[in-house]
């Protein structure tokens, strides 16, 4: 397969002056006194987005996502390095990019499309398919200027991916504007890809990234700290973010699970269990089971709260609670103690590989106060029992009935 961008040890670095004119006493220095520091934006980032893969670019703002997008598209140079990109790029990076706000909608379309390199006897059919598509209505004939950001994305997008590109560049300009066009981008982007366009996408949206994905870059200051599953990257990122508010470790351990936390209070096991207590890693749609965790508590500690996520193969969570949402009491303090917490529920799931993820933390989301946050703590199947046929992640009580028009009358 072939490789649509190659990104071959490309750095960036800026530099920051204190004042605008130590710029030019710099410069008239000769190579005298150095009035500026160098940020490093990049540091050697190298990777391959092949033909038809779909690339997502993760991490905190400032890592560097934005400035590598600009070099890749070329609207800023590399200090060292090389990008190669191989067919037509369509880039959404900022909102009105390259939109005049004096002109309507309809003109910065057609401006648009002559910029994309399409043929004049082209340009009307596709104009009127980027004002169907975006559903600016009246507002279409209007200036840009009087558009909200919603619709400067409505437009940009739609201009964008009228016509099918080689590569599609979407930075998070998607997470503006309202859920009806982002649940229309997300489709467009995914008739795109399956019709063999290469993605490379940005956003902070973990359902986005799992969804539209095969694979993610994780960036953190500017060099790349992890290139694998898009599941796989994002609980470590998500364990990244939970490290914010203390000296957490973070590990990688076997089959790609994640740990993070203090370990103040610390999970010592984790089983699924059927109803006569055996642990078990298959079970029957709809089974009851049981989530039994055991803790060490290392630190006197209020009562923890435990957490259970269920997800799918490809990293969806599918079901998510804790003991706070389910209003156990926590009114004692705990120190040099273990104690069991057990999850009791039917698997009314459907047929295929999920795993359970089990977190410790002080309040109601693992972000404050993480004790242990444990990915991919039990790995289990769920095969086909007594139940209808039916399809999709979730296996709800159902009945359904036939009823004539006579019935009514």
């Amino acid at each position: 397969m072939k490789n649509c961008v190659e990104v071959d040890q490309v750095s960036k670095v800026f530099r920051i002056y204190s004042k605008p004119r130590d710029r030019f006493l710099e410069i008239f220095s000769l190579g005298g006194r150095q009035r500026h520091i160098e940020k490093w934006a990049l540091k050697n980032i190298s990777f391959d987005l092949k033909a038809g893969e779909s690339l997502a670019l993760v991490g905190d703002n400032g890592s560097g996502k934005s400035t590598l997008l600009s070099i890749i598209v070329g609207s800023r140079a590399a200090t060292d390095g090389v990008v190669r990109s191989h067919g037509r790029v369509a880039a959404l990076l900022e909102l009105g990019m390259g939109f005049n706000p004096d002109f309507s909608g309809r003109q910065n379309a057609i401006t648009g499309l002559q910029i994309l390199g399409t043929p004049p006897a082209a340009i009307p059919e596709l104009v009127d398919r980027v004002e169907s598509f975006s559903e600016l209505g009246d507002y279409f004939d209007q200036p840009v200027r009087t558009y909200s950001s919603g619709m400067q994305v409505r437009l940009g997008f739609s201009v964008a991916t009228v016509h099918a590109p080689d590569i599609l560049i979407v930075d998070e300009a998607l997470s503006v504007g309202d859920a009806y066009f982002q649940h229309k981008s997300v489709a467009r982007i995914r008739e795109l890809r399956d019709g063999g366009c290469s993605l490379l996408f940005v956003s902070h949206d973990p359902g986005a990234v799992k969804s539209l994905c095969d694979r993610a870059i994780l960036l953190e200051n500017g060099c790349m700290q992890m290139d694998g599953s898009p599941a796989q990257v994002m609980d470590y990122y998500n364990a990244m973010v939970a490290q914010r508010e203390a000296d957490w470790e973070i590990k990688q351990v076997e089959l790609g699970q994640t740990r993070s936390g203090s370990h103040e209070v610390e999970i010592v096991s984790a089983s699924m269990n059927d109803a006569s207590g055996n642990s078990l890693r298959a079970f029957k749609v709809g089974e009851q089971v049981q989530i039994a965790c055991m803790l060490a508590i290392h630190k006197d500690v209020d009562l923890p709260t435990v957490g259970i996520s269920i997800k799918d193969r490809l990293g969806y969570e599918v079901f998510g609670t804790n003991t706070e949402y389910l209003g156990v009491k926590k009114d004692f303090i705990l120190s040099s103690k273990r104690i069991s917490v057990s999850f009791d529920l039917p698997l009314n799931l459907g047929i295929g590989s999920y795993s359970v993820t089990v977190a410790v933390h002080s309040s109601e989301t693992h972000l404050e106060e993480n004790y242990d946050w444990w990915d991919q703590a039990c790995v289990f199947d769920m095969y086909q029992g007594a139940e209808f046929q039916f399809q999709g992640t979730s296996f709800l009580p159902v009945e359904a009935s036939y009823k004539s028009e006579a019935d009514h009358e």
